[in-house]
């Protein structure tokens, strides 16, 4: 795209020396957000972009350079690009769209430059199905802000969370093409999962009918060695709440909860310190690689065993070239060795200056992250949160002292939230008091105390069919969704051990083996008759693609990677983590609140304090 949508010259040949074609980026912002976690500055300037520019705002005209177009196919960008081309801002125009442009907006950009005569300027125009973020090889963001709240708001109309299922269907679809390959879909039945299952599966096979399209032309390019289909695994986010809410103590996790980690960016404000930073977080960073899942505490002993190395190798290099210091004249050998050292040591210099920068970047995180956990008594809460979640224990005088003591409003949310999900009959009274002790907004908490009201509800009367119809009814009602699919967390969460419900449930649909946690899942085969039962393509699976729908996680996705890794033989299996949006547990719960305070559920309805 960048090289006008041509393949780019191969690296150090003399074409590429010879392709100076210097090009205006012009974006929207999702687009930005897109490039943003893949390309630098720097890197745009290799592939001949000189300058970049969002479409909203003024820009002036540089009548010589060819632009490259990156939007999402709207309305107002296409009236944009219209009114761009018709100032002759750029020598041409070469359009890009995250999707499919509508064939109504093609005819309205068409007949706009037509009109003003600028039509000769657009050369080209491509849909690159590009509609997600990808944030690493195995993990990537549909960027759907809110969207646990606008999928669960029993306050939504029927068209905006058809028109939110149809976008998160869409962005699959551009997922599952830039992969090149077909998915087997499995959902659970009822809830979000089921519909964006279908509309994703509508999607391909409208598609399908294509001769070519987009699969065939992947498929052609592939070694078929290498091709076998993935199994797409989709998720509701109340498969597991408690994941969405808890606090974790490994370096990743906390610096996306406590520093608020977004697109592999760190901005980190102002202090006594220095004034405000920006890193970035990503592969590029040997040190985040190798230890970015490991508890804080290693990596803070890490970074000061970098520190001593690093302080090691430059007092080496400091005594090879700091000369003789005896005073006696050097002789011809000792000249060309002291040469020798002095020109390694100018070789080094680059790479230790790289090291000083990591090891600086990495010091002054952990030094913030100590902060907030001194200041919130973090280590606390992420004990007596791991005790509830993996042994199924809790000691009730910490739970109530995190709970009165220090501590965000939201830590103690979660905290009590996480006490309510992981006990079937929890004693309450004195945890609700702490939280009102606190000032803490009770929306959150009520919410989910309703949804395991409802689910105690739903299990004593299944003996009654009069009675379950309208429990189900009003849960429909009031949480737009199955019973099911709203209480299944709740379930989920009983069960002891350390591996997540997520984790379990898609190493048994990998496995494509009868259990009773999937039996009762649906299967979408986009590439079978819709007559076939579809059934021999249960598995086995060596690749998945798990969506969670309604927000993902670092912990979940961190437990997917040790799936793949312990699989056995090594490297059999390969799973890749999407979602909606990438969420830390502060915005979790603040979703939570919100649909609380939706449903009436707050102290003093929906002018609740914030939860700071």
């Amino acid at each position: 795209m960048l090289h006008l949508n041509k393949p780019p010259p191969p690296p150090g040949t003399a074409a590429e020396q010879e392709e100076e074609v210097y090009k205006i980026l012009v974006l929207d912002s999702f687009c930005l957000s897109l490039l943003s976690p893949l390309l630098r500055v720097a890197d745009l300037r290799k592939h001949g972009v000189t300058l970049y520019f969002p479409i909203d705002k003024p820009r002036q005209q540089v009548a010589d350079a060819p632009a490259v177009y990156f939007l999402r196919p709207t309305q107002a960008n296409a009236d944009r690009v219209a009114a761009d081309a018709a100032a002759s801002l750029y020598a041409s125009f070469h359009l890009n769209f995250s999707s499919a442009l509508p064939r109504p907006l093609l005819d309205r950009l068409a007949a706009a430059t037509a009109a003003s005569g600028s039509a000769h300027r657009v050369a080209r125009l491509a849909d690159q199905y590009l509609d997600f973020v990808s944030l690493e090889d195995n993990l990537f963001s549909l960027a759907h802000p809110r969207s646990y709240v606008a999928l669960n708001d029993p306050k939504a109309a029927d068209a905006d969370i058809e028109a939110l299922v149809d976008a998160i269907a869409l962005g699959l679809f551009c997922a599952a093409a830039t992969l090149g390959t077909v998915p087997v879909i499995r959902c659970p039945r009822g809830g979000p999962a089921e519909m964006v299952a279908a509309a994703l599966d509508a999607r391909l096979r409208h598609h399908l009918l294509a001769k070519p399209n987009l699969f065939t032309e992947a498929s052609a390019s592939a070694s078929v060695a290498s091709f076998q289909r993935p199994v797409l695994c989709l998720f509701d986010r109340n498969l597991d709440l408690s994941v969405g809410i808890q606090h974790d103590w490994s370096y990743r996790p906390l610096v996306h909860d406590v520093l608020g980690l977004k697109l592999n960016k760190l901005k980190m404000p102002a202090d006594k310190s220095g004034p405000a930073k920006a890193y970035d977080l990503d592969d590029s960073d040997a040190f985040w690689v190798a230890n970015s899942w490991s508890p804080f505490p290693r990596v803070a002993e890490e970074i000061e065993s970098q520190l001593a190395k690093y302080k090691q190798d430059v007092d080496e290099v400091n005594q090879r070239t700091g000369g003789n210091k005896d005073g006696i004249e050097f002789d011809g050998t000792d000249l060309i060795g002291n040469t020798q050292h002095l020109m390694n040591a100018v070789n080094s210099l680059p790479e230790l200056t790289e090291r000083k920068k990591m090891i600086d970047k990495h010091t002054n995180i952990a030094t913030a992250l100590l902060g907030h956990i001194k200041e919130r008594s973090l280590d606390g809460y992420c004990d007596c949160g791991n005790d509830m979640l993996t042994k199924g224990t809790v000691d009730r005088s910490t739970l109530l002292g995190l709970l009165r003591g220090k501590g965000t409003k939201a830590d103690k949310l979660r905290l009590a939230v996480t006490y309510l999900l992981c006990f079937e009959t929890p004693e309450l009274e004195q945890v609700e008091a702490a939280l009102r002790e606190s000032e803490v907004d009770m929306s959150a908490f009520q919410y989910v105390k309703r949804i395991k009201s409802l689910n105690t509800q739903f299990s004593a009367s299944s003996s009654s069919s009069a009675t379950r119809s309208n429990i189900v009814d009003w849960a429909e009602k009031l949480y737009g969704q199955s019973i099911s699919a709203v209480t299944a967390g709740v379930k989920n969460l009983l069960s002891s051990g350390r591996q997540l419900a997520l984790t379990r449930t898609v190493e048994a649909l990998m496995e494509g083996k009868p259990n009773p946690e999937v039996d009762n899942y649906l299967l979408f085969d986009p590439r079978a008759p819709r007559s076939g039962s579809g059934g021999q393509f249960k598995g086995p699976f060596r690749e998945a693609i798990v969506f969670m729908i309604g927000g993902g996680n670092y912990i979940e996705y961190r437990s997917l990677m040790e799936l793949a890794e312990c699989s056995q033989p090594p490297s059999s299996k390969h799973v890749i983590y999407g979602a909606t949006e990438i969420v830390n547990g502060v915005e979790f719960i603040e979703q939570l609140a919100e649909l609380g305070q939706k449903a009436g559920l707050g102290l003093g309805g929906g002018n609740n304090p914030p939860l700071q």
